[in-house]
């Protein structure tokens, strides 16, 4: 079994670490953009966040990840119609990568040939999109991938559930996932209907500390000549990690939001032109997930202060006359509505 770099392991990138456990913990917060630079732990944190998550159980070989609470009645593989003699068995949280050469069929599933050939059955294959249900979806360089994919995907996360029609087959099935993208600005932009699609956005630069970048190299070395005993070095508090998701995924519908912060949250908004109420409601919920990470019983502002850069960034209007970043808006709007 390949070894995975281990979460707890990751030097600096706080930013990026925050908006991955925000969207483990709430994942109706909709996924994670990360833009950067290559060679920065993009990939390596996703896969290293669905490896610490607690396995999930699915109903015993269905091919679409039904939840045995509560299975799909639709389903392809009758896990609905036969919920109670089915066992249930426990998997880890799928990590399933979308590569850009990916055709729709791979993606969306199609007529099973072999079935088809050998039976003369009909029969559908599930694709990507079954495989990634109540998982992850990561698509890296997900600016350069192709836009009848990229309608295809805004269509199954407005609606959470894959729908095919083609050959004679009508399969419906549900299709959950944390959508988690990763790109370079300077290879293209990405679509801005996609983009709004994603919760949170985190922008990660190359460490330009001498002593983050050391020991980024001790820890990769360290791990390339010794997987097991590195991962047994860093499993406590990977576990530590794992437990703090757990923990706040139970607490996050106790936490508490007074309409002075839900006012503070709409006033940052409006002072920023953000385009619609998507960006409330996101900065709403991951900083209720903020708080339940940190053990919190109510939000304040400092967690709408950590959080609203990842929740608010990418959905600032262009402003000819305001050549700042977004960030810098953002902070700026932060220091106004919020104070020092």
């Amino acid at each position: 079994m390949s070894q995975v770099f281990p979460f707890a392991a990751i030097v600096a990138q706080e930013e990026m670490k925050l908006a991955l456990l925000i969207a483990a913990t709430d994942r109706s917060i909709g996924g994670v953009m990360v833009f950067g630079d290559r060679g920065t732990g993009k990939s390596t944190a996703v896969r290293a966040l669905a490896s610490l998550l607690p396995a999930m159980a699915v109903v015993k070989g269905c091919r679409f990840q039904c939840d045995p609470k509560n299975p799909n009645p639709a389903c392809p593989d009758g896990c609905g119609a036969a919920k109670a003699k089915r066992a249930f068995v426990d998997v880890p949280v799928p990590v399933i990568d979308l590569p850009l050469g990916a055709t729709e069929d791979r993606v969306v599933g199609a007529l099973d040939l072999e079935r088809a050939l050998t039976r003369g059955e009909k029969g559908f294959e599930p694709g990507l999109l079954a495989r990634a249900h109540r998982g992850f979806l990561y698509i890296d360089e997900v600016n350069l991938l192709e836009d009848h994919l990229v309608d295809l995907l805004l269509d199954v996360a407005a609606s959470g559930e894959n729908i095919v029609e083609r050959e004679g087959l009508s399969v419906r099935h549900p299709a959950r996932f944390v959508l988690v993208g990763s790109g370079n600005p300077e290879e293209g932009e990405l679509r801005p209907q996609l983009l709004d699609r994603f919760g949170l956005s985190v922008e990660v630069r190359t460490p330009q500390n001498l002593a983050e970048r050391i020991e980024v190299l001790r820890r990769r070395d360290a791990f390339d000549r010794d997987p097991e005993a590195f991962n047994r070095d860093w499993l406590a508090e990977n576990r530590r990690i794992g437990a703090q998701i757990a923990a706040a995924r139970k607490r996050i519908p106790g936490v508490k939001i007074a309409d002075t912060i839900l006012e503070l949250m709409s006033r940052l908004c409006m002072a920023m032109g953000a385009d619609g109420l998507r960006g409330e409601l996101t900065l709403m919920r991951a900083a209720r997930a903020a708080a339940a990470l940190e053990g919190g019983k109510a939000v304040n502002k400092d967690h709408v202060r950590r959080v609203a850069p990842i929740a608010l960034r990418h959905r600032l209007r262009r402003n000819p006359l305001d050549e700042s970043g977004s960030t810098a808006r953002v902070e700026r709007a932060m220091a106004e509505i919020l104070g020092a």
